[in-house]
């Protein structure tokens, strides 16, 4: 049986350091850029997150806005935002300097079965944002506003005004949450190629992963029903895609065992004859 070839040039701690700094300052400068281009347009990305709301305030009429109660608030929460899509942006290139940093050191079959991951792991975070953005906020924002009231019989109205940071850091939130929950199948599979996890063991924990779901969709999301269960549903949905992805590896792990055996017992056979 070969040894697998490993891709790496031997290199003093001087080297391997000067090369860790020289991609730090690729992934620093990389996200430094974004960051004043995101700066330069944090109107639009403004304009952006705050568009689920902006439509259903508009269906509801009036002369509605956003508020800030502090004269830093606003500066601050734009470089706040400007940095959030900043580092989305920027995060093909940090991920790239990090598996260029790790990649010499890597067997050539584990950079054949981590280079998928790369790729998946931005589309799975999009898909998290979008169903998040799309879907649920919508939905909780029009259950949040149901709570107004018109102030009838002289009572006084109650009127959503909303404040800017609070808003803006609760979007953000939600699709960080969102995005990194859509990782699981990736996290649940790569233990699964280190002999952390196997199908099995995932399908007899189903019921611990229900209650953890729960648990950390009430964490991550605001008090209503609505959130929690639309983080809540898609994290149980990809669990159940990671067991049968792991399941795969787990049979593919076993034809390449079972051939491997079969290579050895002809040769042996071979040699006796």
């Amino acid at each position: 049986m070969s040894t697998p070839d490993i891709s790496s040039n031997t290199m003093p701690l001087m080297e391997h350091l000067i090369e860790l700094k020289n991609r730090l300052t690729v992934a620093v400068g990389a996200l430094l850029i974004a960051f004043i281009g995101c700066y330069y347009f944090s109107s639009n990305i403004y304009a952006f997150l705050v568009e689920p709301l902006a439509q259903l305030l508009a269906e509801m009429g009036g002369n509605r806005r956003m508020i800030y109660t502090a004269l830093h608030e606003a500066f601050f929460t734009q470089l706040k935002v400007s940095f959030f899509a900043a580092f989305l942006i920027a995060f093909p290139v940090i991920a790239t300097q990090f598996w260029r940093f790790l990649a010499p050191g890597l067997y050539k079959n584990e950079k054949a079965a981590l280079a998928p991951y790369l790729v998946l792991s931005p589309i799975l975070f999009l898909m998290g944002s979008a169903l998040v953005y799309y879907f649920i906020m919508p939905m909780a924002w029009k259950f949040f506003l149901s709570f107004e009231t018109m102030g009838l019989d002289g009572s006084l109205p109650i009127q959503l005004e909303a404040k800017v940071n609070e808003y803006l850091s609760l979007v953000m939130k939600l699709i960080f949450a969102f995005g990194i929950s859509f990782q699981l199948p990736l996290v649940l599979t790569l233990l699964a190629r280190v002999g952390f996890a196997t199908s099995r063991g995932l399908a007899a924990k189903r019921k611990y992963a229900v209650v953890i779901t729960f648990a950390f969709a009430a964490f991550m999301t605001p008090p209503d029903l609505i959130s929690q269960v639309g983080l809540a549903i898609p994290i149980l949905f990809l669990y159940e895609v990671s067991i049968l992805s792991v399941r795969a590896i787990e049979k593919k792990r076993a034809d390449i065992v079972e051939d491997e055996d079969e290579d050895d017992f002809e040769e042996t056979d071979f040699n006796m004859t």
